[in-house]
């Protein structure tokens, strides 16, 4: 198991935090009281087995979902009844399971499109395109950044599924987050992109908190440094992967045997 260094000038610190989250739909209850902290530099993992609910908890702290109950803290502001808009801005941002990215456009305007926002152009829509040019500086590190600077000019709708879905962490990056939340970032690579995603993440939690849902026990084991297991809306367990992975509870809820 290879965690990464830790580096010496990025100390742990809670950046993002909640405490007994809670949400109910109807009758059901989806997340009962669930205390989580995330740390800047550090890559946590929440895992589980199929509705335990990750997404769920994912959506309230992204402000998709309003928590029944329970409070959220992002970099020491109370966000639990802030828009989700707001706390993008704040630093908080998310991507998706699903890749998101303009199919049409190149790789060096996908991302001039992200920069676009933390730059003030967002709402400029009369500026012609050579305005964005001063953003090329900018985009081409973060494609640099993330290995795609020989399909800088490619159109992204050639791109293979997995260098979309590293496109879409340029782009996610270009928003500067202070917490970077990534939904289940390997979902439908080949071994090869999982193991250039890997390095990003390694890569990119250097200087941020990054939280993510991810079903790769094997990738988990690699790059996360703290590791949150639900079952049914609750903490099961929580610690380093050596540790979770030696929990009986956690092998019989979520491997499906004591044996696993």
């Amino acid at each position: 198991m290879a965690v990464p260094a830790q580096d010496l000038h990025e100390e742990p610190r809670v950046v993002l935090s909640a405490r007994g989250l809670s949400k109910s739909f109807g009758a059901f209850l989806a997340v009962r009281d669930v205390d989580l902290d995330i740390e800047h530099a550090r890559v946590h993992a929440l895992i589980g087995p199929n509705g335990a609910g990750k997404t769920t908890v994912f959506n309230l702290l992204t402000k998709f979902l309003q928590p029944t109950a329970g409070s959220i803290t992002l970099l020491g502001t109370d966000i639990t009844k802030t828009s989700p808009d707001k706390v993008a801005r704040m630093g908080l941002v998310r991507s998706f399971q699903i890749s998101a990215v303009f199919p049409h456009l190149t790789v060096l305007d996908n991302v001039r499109v992200a920069l676009q926002r933390p730059n003030g152009l967002s709402t400029q829509f009369w500026l012609p395109t050579s305005a964005l040019d001063r953003l090329n500086d900018r985009a081409d590190e973060l494609i640099e950044t993330v290995g795609l600077k020989r399909e800088r000019n490619a159109i992204a709708a050639d791109l293979s599924y997995g260098r979309k879905r590293v496109l879409e962490i340029a782009t996610t990056l270009a928003l500067d987050p202070k917490v970077l939340l990534l939904d289940e970032p390997m979902a439908g690579m080949g071994q090869e992109d999982i193991g250039t995603v890997s390095n990003i993440i390694r890569e990119v939690a250097k200087t941020r908190a990054v939280l993510m849902v991810e079903h790769n026990l094997s990738v988990v084991a690699d790059i996360c440094h703290q590791v949150t297991v639900l079952q049914r809306g609750e903490i099961l367990a929580e610690g380093d992967y050596a540790t979770v992975s030696k929990d009986e509870r956690v092998r019989l809820a979520y491997m499906g045997t004591e044996d696993a």
